[in-house]
């Protein structure tokens, strides 16, 4: 199954989604959106695939979103999508994207949702908090 993530490697959470997914068995496809930015039509896809809204994607903490004035009442749409592609980090990571759907995995284990295998029980995220306990029983985070 391909997996693609979009993914920030300074985010805990984001590195988590990989490395689930690559203790999983995948091989998922890494796009560091940081570097290579997002294109508009890219942002209208994914969202519409996972069912968000800009303001759903909107990151507010550690980005400029305060500073730009996105946080303001009646910010539209379209104002959002250019300052998303303006300023990559203003979207939420990671997003997830595979055949079975695409979402914004907040917290890490909303990514087992899109994944067939999990990766071997027990499994703890990388601060040691377990994830899947040792009967494969998805834990909440």
């Amino acid at each position: 199954m391909d997996i693609v993530i979009f993914h920030n490697p300074t985010c805990g959470t984001s590195r988590n989604v990989v490395q689930i997914a690559r203790d999983a068995g995948y091989t998922p496809t890494i796009i560091e959106y940081l570097k290579v930015g997002w294109t508009r039509p890219q942002l209208l896809a994914l969202f519409a695939a996972a069912g968000l809204i800009p303001q759903d994607a909107l990151r507010v903490a550690k980005s400029p979103a305060a500073d730009l004035g996105l946080l303001e009442d009646g910010v539209s749409d379209d104002v959002l999508l250019d300052a998303m592609v303006a300023h990559p980090i203003l979207v939420n990571r990671p997003i997830v994207a595979c055949v079975r759907g695409v979402r914004l995995c907040r917290p890490s284990g909303e990514v087992l949702d899109l994944l067939p295998n999990w990766p071997p029980a027990p499994y703890a995220k990388e601060n040691g908090d377990l994830l899947i306990d040792s009967d494969g029983v998805r834990l909440p985070e």
